[in-house]
C-alpha cells in the first residue's frame, strides 16, 4: 500500500485530512513539490498532442507523484459530457437548464462521473456556471441559464451527481461572459453587484462540495483572474471559506507566476509551463517564498486525500455511452425542448393520422451537438432530426428537401399534411472562439524549448497550425455571434414554407437567445430544440408526435428587441457588468419580452392553486413552499412551478427574482403538492461589514407561477 493511499485509510478512520496532507508533503523533494504546481506533460509536447489527435483525449493529469502513490489532478473537460474517450453527448448545459430539473442533472452528472472515472480521470472540469449577461456570448451553451438561482442550483445537482466517482470543478472564475475578447478584457464590477448577481451561484455550488475551482482568462477589476488576490484569497477563501483546489483556466491563464502564486493559485493547468520555466528562478528572487509554496501544495494533497477517502467505491466499467446513459441522454433532450407556440393545436403529429411530412432546412440532417472546442464529445454516433421523424413516421412518410433552394421546399411542403423547417446555429456561429492565431503581448507566456525533442515538437506544431487546424485540432472558428438573428437563408426559408403549408413547425437549433420578431408571427408552431445531443434527433421526434408532452421551460427571456439588451462589443478592452441584463432589464425598462424567463407550452393545461408556507426560517431566510397543481389535461405531463418574490418597500420595491422552482410528473385529471425550497437571499443586499449578503426584514410578495409575470399566477404575502 503507498504512503498515499495509507493516508485514505486513516481519513477513513477518522484521522485528521490536514496533517495527513502535511506528512505526505513533508516527504516530497523540492522537485516534487514545485512539480504539483502544473501539468505534467511540457507544453509543446502537450500542444502537438492536440492538433494531431484532438483535445484532452486522455486525462490531462497534474502533480502525480508515483514513488508515493499521489495521483494528481487527472483533468477531464466537459460540460455536455466526458470529452475523453467515446462517451455520451448529453444536450448542452443550455438545453439542460430548460428542464428546469435538479434531479435529473443529478443523474446526468452521475452519468458523467462513472464516464469520466472510466476514462482514468478523476476530475470533471464541466460545471460551468458563467451568467450570460447577453445572448451573443458564443460559450452561452455550456451554462445553464441567466438566473444566479437556476445557476446555482443546477451547478450544484452536477456537482453532487459527479463527485460520487470524480472532483468537481466549477468554473470559470468570474464574470467571464465575453469570448472573443476573453484574453484582453478587463470586467469592472463593483462589489455589491458581484456578490448579489455574479457571484452567489458560485457560492451555491462550493457549499454543494466542488473540489475545484477553475479561473478565468479575462480580468476583474484591473487585474487577471488566475491572480487576483481580491476573487482567489477574500472571496473564495475568507468569504465563503472554500478549502480546495483554485486553478487556471489553460495556457493563458495567468501571466505573472510570482502574482499567481501569492493570489493563491494552486495550480497551472495544464502542462508544464510559465511555473515550469519560470518559478524557480521567482524563488531565488525572494518573491515568492517556500513557504507559498507549501500552503498551496498542502491544499492539492489534502482535497485529493478527502475525495478519495469519500469516492464510491464501485469502479464503473463498460459505461461509456452504455444503453442506460444514452437513455438518459435521450429524456434530457425530451424535458429540455421548449414549445414556445402552437396555434391551433398544431402540434402534436399524430402518426396514425399523418401521412406526409416534409422536413428541411440546412440543419436538419446535420450531426450537430454544439461546438468544437474545449467541451466537444465525441460520441459514438449522433442521431438527427430528420433521422429521429423517419424513424417515428417511417420512411415513406417524410420526405427530405435540403432547403438551400426555398422554392423547391415550398413546393414541396404545398402538398404535405405539415412541414417541419429545421434552422439555426453551428459551431461556427457560436461557440468557444478557436482561430489559432496568438497576438504578440501573449507569446511571452509559451516556453521557449530548451532541448532538441522540445524544438522539434514545437516545430511540429508550428507546422499543424500554420495548414489552417484550429488549438483544438479542428476548422470550426467559433465566437461570439455577431447576430442575434437566423440567417437570412434560414428566415426567407420560413418565410417560404409557413407561406405554402398552413401547419408550418420551425425547430429552431440554438443556444443562446434568437430575435424572432421578423417571422415568428408565420409558422404555426415553433420549438426551441437547442444542441441536443447524441440523441436529439429521437427526442425531438418524440415531442413533434406526441409521445413525450413537453414540459422545457426557456431559462432566460427571449426579448422583441436588441434595444431591450445591455450594449454588447465583443472586442471590447474593459466593461462594466451592473446588475442589468436579461429579464430584469427589460422590467426596468417597461418592456415585454417576446417569450419571459420560464415560459413554455405543453400539450396538457395545468392549474396551480393557493400556496401555502411551511417550515420558515426567518434567520436562515428559507422557506419550503407548497402549491397544489392540477393536470387538466386528457394525458401525464410535467410541470415546472416557478416561486417569484419581490420586496413590497424599499428602492427595489416590485422587482421580481426567482426564489425557488420544481417541477413535478402528473397523471391526467389529477392534483399533486409540489413542495419547494425558497431562498429569500436573492432579494438581499451586499452588507460589506458582515461581508454577506443580508435581507433586511419586510414583506415580501410571492408568486407561484408558470412563468416570469404569470397573469394566472396565485400569490400570497411573507413577513420577514
Amino acid at each position: 500500500m503507498t504512503m498515499f493511499d495509507q493516508a485514505v485509510e486513516a481519513i477513513r478512520q477518522g484521522s485528521d485530512d490536514e496533517a495527513l496532507a502535511t506528512q505526505l508533503y513533508d516527504e516530497l523533494t523540492d522537485d516534487e513539490r514545485l512539480n504539483l504546481l502544473d501539468g505534467d506533460i511540457y507544453y509543446w509536447q502537450g500542444r502537438l498532442d492536440i492538433v494531431r489527435h484532438g483535445y484532452n483525449v486522455t486525462p490531462y493529469v497534474m502533480g502525480a507523484v508515483n514513488r508515493l502513490g499521489i495521483p494528481g489532478i487527472r483533468f477531464v473537460d466537459g460540460p455536455r459530457g466526458c470529452v475523453s474517450g467515446h462517451g455520451t453527448a448529453f444536450p448542452v448545459s443550455m438545453a439542460r437548464g430548460a428542464t428546469w430539473n435538479e434531479t435529473l442533472e443529478e443523474r446526468v452528472g452521475e452519468a458523467i462521473g462513472e464516464e469520466v472515472r472510466e476514462q482514468g480521470g478523476n476530475l470533471f472540469g464541466g460545471v460551468c456556471i458563467n451568467l450570460p449577461r447577453h445572448p451573443a456570448w458564443g460559450r452561452i451553451q455550456e451554462t445553464y441559464s441567466d438566473q444566479p438561482m437556476l445557476l446555482g442550483s443546477l451547478g450544484a445537482a452536477l456537482t453532487r451527481g459527479v463527485r460520487r466517482h470524480a472532483m468537481a470543478c466549477v468554473k470559470h472564475f468570474a464574470c467571464n461572459s465575453m469570448e472573443n475578447a476573453r484574453f484582453k478584457v478587463d470586467v469592472n464590477v463593483d462589489e455589491a453587484t458581484f456578490h448579489e448577481v455574479y457571484g452567489p451561484h458560485f457560492k451555491t455550488v462550493i457549499d454543494a462540495g466542488a473540489d475545484a475551482v477553475m479561473t478565468a482568462y479575462n480580468a476583474v477589476n484591473g487585474e487577471y483572474c488566475g491572480q487576483n488576490a481580491w476573487l482567489i484569497q477574500q472571496t473564495l477563501r475568507k468569504d465563503w471559506g472554500f478549502s480546495g483546489i483554485v486553478a487556471s483556466d489553460f495556457v493563458w491563464g495567468l501571466r505573472d507566476v510570482a502574482k499567481s502564486v501569492k493570489a493563491g493559485l494552486n495550480i497551472e493547468e495544464p502542462f508544464h509551463q510559465q511555473r515550469y520555466t519560470k518559478l524557480r528562478a521567482a524563488l531565488d528572487r525572494g518573491d515568492v517564498t517556500w513557504e507559498d509554496i507549501r500552503e498551496l501544495g498542502e491544499r492539492i494533497l489534502g482535497t485529493q486525500l478527502r475525495f478519495y477517502a469519500q469516492r464510491d467505491a464501485r469502479k464503473p466499467a463498460g459505461t461509456m455511452a452504455d444503453a442506460k446513459h444514452v437513455a438518459l441522454a435521450r429524456e434530457v433532450a425530451e424535458q429540455s425542448m421548449v414549445l414556445l407556440k402552437n396555434d391551433a393545436r398544431t402540434l402534436p403529429l399524430d402518426p396514425a393520422a399523418i401521412s406526409h411530412i416534409v422536413v428541411t432546412g440546412r440543419l436538419a440532417n446535420m450531426a450537430n451537438t454544439g461546438d468544437q472546442g474545449s467541451s466537444n464529445v465525441r460520441a459514438p454516433y449522433t442521431v438527427t432530426p430528420l433521422e429521429g421523424l423517419r424513424a417515428a413516421y417511417g420512411d415513406d412518410a417524410v420526405d427530405y428537401v435540403e432547403g438551400r433552394d426555398r422554392e423547391e421546399a415550398a413546393r414541396h411542403a404545398r402538398h404535405a399534411d405539415a412541414a417541419i423547417v429545421v434552422v439555426g446555429y453551428t459551431a461556427n456561429d457560436e461557440g468557444e472562439y478557436l482561430k489559432s492565431v496568438v497576438s504578440p503581448d501573449m507569446l511571452p507566456l509559451l516556453p521557449e524549448p530548451a532541448t532538441q525533442e522540445q524544438r522539434a515538437a514545437k516545430q511540429a506544431c508550428q507546422a499543424y497550425m500554420k495548414e489552417g487546424v484550429s488549438t483544438f485540432g479542428g476548422d470550426a472558428e467559433g465566437g461570439d455571434r455577431a447576430s442575434l438573428h437566423l440567417s437570412s437563408e434560414d428566415v426567407d426559408l420560413i418565410h417560404a414554407v409557413a407561406q405554402a403549408n398552413p401547419r408550418t413547425v420551425v425547430v429552431v437549433v440554438a443556444a443562446g437567445a434568437v430575435l424572432m420578431g421578423e417571422w415568428a408571427d408565420e409558422p404555426a408552431a415553433v420549438v426551441m430544440g437547442w444542441y441536443s445531443g447524441m440523441e436529439g434527433g429521437h427526442a425531438l421526434a418524440d415531442i413533434i408526435a406526441g409521445k413525450v408532452d413537453p414540459s422545457g421551460r426557456l431559462p432566460y427571456a427571449i426579448a422583441r428587441s436588441e434595444s431591450d439588451l445591455p450594449p454588447f462589443d465583443r472586442d471590447a478592452t474593459s466593461v462594466r457588468y451592473t446588475r442589468w441584463y436579461g429579464q430584469r432589464l427589460i422590467q426596468h425598462r417597461g418592456s415585454q419580452a417576446l417569450f419571459p424567463l420560464g415560459y413554455g407550452l405543453s400539450y396538457q393545461s395545468y392549474a396551480i392553486g393557493e400556496p401555502a408556507i411551511a417550515d420558515l426560517d426567518v434567520g436562515r431566510r428559507t422557506a419550503i413552499l407548497h402549491v397544489p397543481v392540477t393536470n387538466e389535461g386528457d394525458h401525464a405531463g410535467r410541470h415546472v412551478v416557478q416561486i417569484y418574490g419581490s420586496l413590497q418597500e424599499g428602492e427595489r420595491a416590485g422587482e421580481r427574482e426567482l426564489l425557488g422552482f420544481a417541477s413535478a410528473s402528473i397523471p391526467a385529471q389529477e392534483t399533486v403538492d409540489v413542495a419547494i425550497s425558497l431562498d429569500f437571499s436573492a432579494l438581499g443586499r451586499w452588507n460589506a461589514q458582515e461581508r454577506k449578503v443580508a435581507l433586511e426584514t419586510g414583506k415580501i410578495r410571492i408568486e407561484a407561477s408558470s412563468f416570469w409575470g404569470d397573469p394566472d399566477a396565485s400569490t400570497m404575502e411573507v413577513e420577514l
